[in-house]
Protein backbone atom coordinates (compact mmCIF):
# COMPACT_ATOMS: atom_id res chain seq x y z
CA UNK A 1 0.00 0.00 0.00
CA UNK A 2 1.29 3.48 -0.89
CA UNK A 3 2.57 5.61 1.98
CA UNK A 4 0.90 9.26 1.84
CA UNK A 5 2.01 10.00 5.78
CA UNK A 6 3.27 12.44 7.34
CA UNK A 7 5.00 10.99 10.22
CA UNK A 8 5.97 13.15 14.04
CA UNK A 9 8.04 12.73 16.76
CA UNK A 10 8.72 14.73 19.83
CA UNK A 11 12.55 14.69 21.04
CA UNK A 12 12.07 16.59 23.93
CA UNK A 13 10.44 20.54 23.46
CA UNK A 14 11.18 19.84 19.43
CA UNK A 15 9.23 18.10 17.08
CA UNK A 16 10.49 16.74 14.12
CA UNK A 17 7.56 16.58 11.00
CA UNK A 18 8.88 14.13 8.36
CA UNK A 19 6.72 14.42 4.97
CA UNK A 20 7.26 10.32 3.98
CA UNK A 21 6.07 9.96 0.88
CA UNK A 22 9.40 9.73 -0.69
CA UNK A 23 8.77 7.28 -4.15
CA UNK A 24 6.75 10.88 -5.41
CA UNK A 25 9.57 13.12 -3.76
CA UNK A 26 7.22 13.72 -0.87
CA UNK A 27 4.26 15.30 -3.16
CA UNK A 28 1.42 16.51 -1.48
CA UNK A 29 -1.66 14.49 -3.30
CA UNK A 30 -5.26 14.45 -1.11
CA UNK A 31 -4.44 11.67 1.45
CA UNK A 32 -0.88 13.87 1.84
CA UNK A 33 -3.12 17.15 2.68
CA UNK A 34 -5.35 15.13 4.87
CA UNK A 35 -2.40 14.00 7.07
CA UNK A 36 -0.57 17.47 6.93
CA UNK A 37 -3.51 19.09 8.46
CA UNK A 38 -3.96 16.28 11.32
CA UNK A 39 -0.19 16.92 12.05
CA UNK A 40 -0.94 20.30 12.37
CA UNK A 41 -3.84 19.78 14.95
CA UNK A 42 -1.73 17.46 16.85
CA UNK A 43 0.92 19.69 17.79
CA UNK A 44 -2.07 22.61 18.15
CA UNK A 45 -3.19 20.05 21.13
CA UNK A 46 0.87 19.37 22.39
CA UNK A 47 2.81 22.39 21.48
CA UNK A 48 6.30 22.05 21.23
CA UNK A 49 8.82 24.79 21.65
CA UNK A 50 10.21 24.33 18.18
CA UNK A 51 9.12 22.30 14.75
CA UNK A 52 11.47 21.25 12.19
CA UNK A 53 9.84 20.22 9.01
CA UNK A 54 11.70 17.93 7.06
CA UNK A 55 11.44 15.20 4.13
CA UNK A 56 12.14 11.64 3.77
CA UNK A 57 14.34 10.14 0.79
CA UNK A 58 16.59 12.21 -1.20
CA UNK A 59 14.17 15.38 -1.65
CA UNK A 60 12.60 18.06 0.83
CA UNK A 61 9.34 18.26 -1.26
CA UNK A 62 8.17 18.25 -5.18
CA UNK A 63 4.93 20.61 -4.22
CA UNK A 64 1.91 19.73 -5.44
CA UNK A 65 1.69 16.28 -6.83
CA UNK A 66 -0.10 16.82 -10.28
CA UNK A 67 -0.26 12.84 -11.71
CA UNK A 68 -3.76 12.10 -12.88
CA UNK A 69 -3.93 9.63 -9.85
CA UNK A 70 -4.09 12.55 -7.32
CA UNK A 71 -7.99 13.02 -7.06
CA UNK A 72 -7.31 16.93 -6.46
CA UNK A 73 -6.08 16.94 -10.17
CA UNK A 74 -8.92 15.48 -11.78
CA UNK A 75 -11.10 17.68 -10.17
CA UNK A 76 -8.57 20.88 -11.30
CA UNK A 77 -9.06 19.27 -14.95
CA UNK A 78 -12.39 19.32 -14.73
CA UNK A 79 -12.67 23.10 -13.31
CA UNK A 80 -10.34 24.10 -16.16
CA UNK A 81 -12.45 22.70 -18.88
CA UNK A 82 -15.67 24.46 -17.83
CA UNK A 83 -14.47 27.49 -16.73
CA UNK A 84 -15.82 27.17 -13.12
CA UNK A 85 -13.68 29.48 -11.30
CA UNK A 86 -15.44 28.18 -7.34
CA UNK A 87 -13.64 24.88 -7.94
CA UNK A 88 -10.54 26.15 -8.40
CA UNK A 89 -10.98 28.56 -5.34
CA UNK A 90 -11.84 25.77 -3.21
CA UNK A 91 -8.38 23.90 -3.82
CA UNK A 92 -6.04 26.87 -3.42
CA UNK A 93 -8.18 27.67 -0.20
CA UNK A 94 -8.17 24.40 1.11
CA UNK A 95 -3.74 24.32 0.31
CA UNK A 96 -3.49 27.64 1.65
CA UNK A 97 -5.36 27.02 4.86
CA UNK A 98 -3.66 23.87 5.42
CA UNK A 99 -0.07 25.89 5.47
CA UNK A 100 -0.89 29.10 6.62
CA UNK A 101 -2.34 26.87 9.56
CA UNK A 102 1.36 24.96 9.73
CA UNK A 103 3.16 27.83 9.47
CA UNK A 104 1.68 29.75 11.73
CA UNK A 105 1.51 28.05 14.73
CA UNK A 106 2.96 29.96 17.73
CA UNK A 107 6.37 28.46 18.26
CA UNK A 108 9.39 28.91 15.17
CA UNK A 109 9.00 26.29 12.49
CA UNK A 110 12.77 25.26 10.73
CA UNK A 111 12.65 24.14 7.07
CA UNK A 112 15.34 21.13 7.33
CA UNK A 113 15.63 20.85 3.13
CA UNK A 114 17.08 17.44 2.92
CA UNK A 115 16.74 17.51 -0.90
CA UNK A 116 15.26 19.09 -3.80
CA UNK A 117 12.80 21.61 -3.16
CA UNK A 118 10.19 21.90 -6.14
CA UNK A 119 7.38 24.11 -6.78
CA UNK A 120 4.94 23.67 -3.95
CA UNK A 121 7.82 22.10 -1.27
CA UNK A 122 10.38 25.22 -1.99
CA UNK A 123 6.69 27.60 -0.98
CA UNK A 124 6.76 25.86 2.20
CA UNK A 125 10.32 26.34 2.60
CA UNK A 126 10.56 29.73 2.21
CA UNK A 127 7.44 30.39 4.47
CA UNK A 128 8.95 28.54 7.34
CA UNK A 129 10.39 31.05 9.95
CA UNK A 130 13.92 29.69 9.78
CA UNK A 131 15.96 27.29 7.08
CA UNK A 132 18.90 24.88 7.58
CA UNK A 133 19.84 23.66 3.88
CA UNK A 134 21.90 20.55 3.04
CA UNK A 135 24.97 21.45 0.44
CA UNK A 136 23.17 19.19 -2.32
CA UNK A 137 20.16 20.42 -2.12
CA UNK A 138 18.02 22.43 -4.58
CA UNK A 139 15.64 24.94 -5.25
CA UNK A 140 13.15 25.11 -7.91
CA UNK A 141 10.25 27.44 -7.87
CA UNK A 142 8.63 25.74 -11.07
CA UNK A 143 5.27 26.42 -11.12
CA UNK A 144 5.69 28.81 -14.40
CA UNK A 145 7.25 25.97 -16.15
CA UNK A 146 3.40 24.14 -15.78
CA UNK A 147 1.78 27.26 -16.75
CA UNK A 148 1.01 28.07 -12.87
CA UNK A 149 1.78 30.13 -10.22
CA UNK A 150 3.25 30.34 -6.54
CA UNK A 151 0.15 29.60 -4.78
CA UNK A 152 1.09 28.11 -0.78
CA UNK A 153 1.76 31.38 -0.24
CA UNK A 154 5.31 31.04 -1.15
CA UNK A 155 5.24 33.95 -3.91
CA UNK A 156 4.55 36.71 -1.41
CA UNK A 157 6.47 34.63 1.28
CA UNK A 158 9.62 34.81 -1.40
CA UNK A 159 9.65 38.39 -2.60
CA UNK A 160 9.54 39.77 1.93
CA UNK A 161 12.15 37.43 2.65
CA UNK A 162 14.70 38.05 -0.41
CA UNK A 163 13.34 41.26 -1.91
CA UNK A 164 10.73 41.61 -4.73
CA UNK A 165 13.42 41.86 -7.70
CA UNK A 166 15.17 38.76 -7.00
CA UNK A 167 11.83 36.72 -6.41
CA UNK A 168 10.76 37.88 -9.33
CA UNK A 169 14.26 36.57 -11.47
CA UNK A 170 13.10 33.03 -9.46
CA UNK A 171 9.62 32.87 -9.74
CA UNK A 172 9.38 34.62 -13.59
CA UNK A 173 12.32 31.93 -14.80
CA UNK A 174 11.81 28.73 -12.53
CA UNK A 175 15.54 27.90 -12.58
CA UNK A 176 16.92 25.79 -10.29
CA UNK A 177 19.83 27.41 -8.09
CA UNK A 178 21.84 25.64 -5.48
CA UNK A 179 22.47 25.49 -1.62
CA UNK A 180 25.40 28.68 -2.11
CA UNK A 181 22.84 31.12 -4.36
CA UNK A 182 19.86 30.47 -2.35
CA UNK A 183 22.35 31.28 0.75
CA UNK A 184 23.50 34.19 -0.83
CA UNK A 185 20.14 35.58 -1.62
CA UNK A 186 19.11 35.31 1.69
CA UNK A 187 16.74 32.19 1.67
CA UNK A 188 19.39 30.29 4.19
CA UNK A 189 20.04 30.58 7.80
CA UNK A 190 22.20 27.81 7.67
CA UNK A 191 24.40 25.65 5.02
CA UNK A 192 24.46 22.16 7.09
CA UNK A 193 27.29 19.14 6.58
CA UNK A 194 26.63 17.15 3.77
CA UNK A 195 23.79 14.79 4.90
CA UNK A 196 23.69 16.10 8.35
CA UNK A 197 20.83 18.98 7.97
CA UNK A 198 18.67 17.08 10.54
CA UNK A 199 21.49 16.91 12.99
CA UNK A 200 22.33 21.00 12.18
CA UNK A 201 18.32 22.08 12.14
CA UNK A 202 18.22 19.91 16.15
CA UNK A 203 21.08 21.93 17.16
CA UNK A 204 19.32 25.72 16.49
CA UNK A 205 15.66 24.15 17.54
CA UNK A 206 18.04 23.42 20.86
CA UNK A 207 19.06 26.27 21.20
CA UNK A 208 16.01 28.22 20.94
CA UNK A 209 14.45 25.57 22.98
CA UNK A 210 16.90 26.33 26.05
CA UNK A 211 15.25 30.11 25.74
CA UNK A 212 12.25 31.55 27.50
CA UNK A 213 9.22 30.02 25.63
CA UNK A 214 7.14 33.04 25.89
CA UNK A 215 9.81 35.34 25.31
CA UNK A 216 10.45 33.12 22.07
CA UNK A 217 6.85 33.28 20.85
CA UNK A 218 6.13 37.21 21.59
CA UNK A 219 9.20 37.87 19.65
CA UNK A 220 8.29 35.70 16.90
CA UNK A 221 5.22 37.23 16.73
CA UNK A 222 6.45 40.46 16.31
CA UNK A 223 8.95 39.28 13.62
CA UNK A 224 6.25 37.77 11.92
CA UNK A 225 4.08 40.50 12.06
CA UNK A 226 6.55 43.49 11.46
CA UNK A 227 7.32 43.55 7.60
CA UNK A 228 3.12 43.72 7.11
CA UNK A 229 2.58 46.91 8.67
CA UNK A 230 4.01 50.43 9.56
CA UNK A 231 6.85 50.97 11.68
CA UNK A 232 4.61 53.12 13.94
CA UNK A 233 2.10 50.45 14.41
CA UNK A 234 4.89 47.56 14.09
CA UNK A 235 6.83 49.42 17.47
CA UNK A 236 3.21 49.27 19.35
CA UNK A 237 3.10 45.46 18.90
CA UNK A 238 6.18 45.26 19.98
CA UNK A 239 5.38 47.12 22.92
CA UNK A 240 2.15 45.22 23.48
CA UNK A 241 4.38 41.72 23.14
CA UNK A 242 6.95 42.85 25.58
CA UNK A 243 4.27 44.02 28.44
CA UNK A 244 2.14 40.86 28.09
CA UNK A 245 5.67 38.72 28.13
CA UNK A 246 7.14 40.57 31.10
CA UNK A 247 3.90 40.76 32.78
CA UNK A 248 3.90 36.97 32.50
CA UNK A 249 6.23 36.78 34.86
CA UNK A 250 8.67 34.26 33.08
CA UNK A 251 11.84 36.71 33.14
CA UNK A 252 11.73 35.56 37.07
CA UNK A 253 13.24 32.27 36.26
CA UNK A 254 15.73 34.15 33.46
CA UNK A 255 16.85 36.76 36.07
CA UNK A 256 17.15 34.66 39.48
CA UNK A 257 19.33 32.21 37.46
CA UNK A 258 21.39 34.32 35.73
CA UNK A 259 21.83 36.46 39.24
CA UNK A 260 22.74 32.94 40.69
CA UNK A 261 24.83 32.02 37.79
CA UNK A 262 23.14 28.95 36.61
CA UNK A 263 21.41 27.99 33.79
CA UNK A 264 17.55 28.77 33.73
CA UNK A 265 14.60 25.81 33.65
CA UNK A 266 11.96 27.73 32.05
CA UNK A 267 8.29 26.03 32.37
CA UNK A 268 6.51 25.06 29.68
CA UNK A 269 3.82 28.01 29.31
CA UNK A 270 0.66 24.93 29.03
CA UNK A 271 2.24 23.67 32.72
CA UNK A 272 2.23 26.74 34.70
Amino acid sequence: MENHSIELEYRGHIAVVTLNRPHKKNAFDEKMWDAFEDVTTKLKKNSPRVVIVTGAGNAFSAGFDVNPENPQVSRLVEAVQNHQRRPVEALIGRIRTAVDNFVFLPVPVIAAINGSAYGGGAELAARCDLRVIDPAAMFCFSETRLGLMPDWGGGVALSRLIGASRAADLILTAREIDAREAASMGMANRISKPGKVLEEAMQLAKQIAENGPLAVRHALSVIRKAADLPQGHALQVETDEATSLITSGECYHGITAFLNSEKPQFPDPEKK
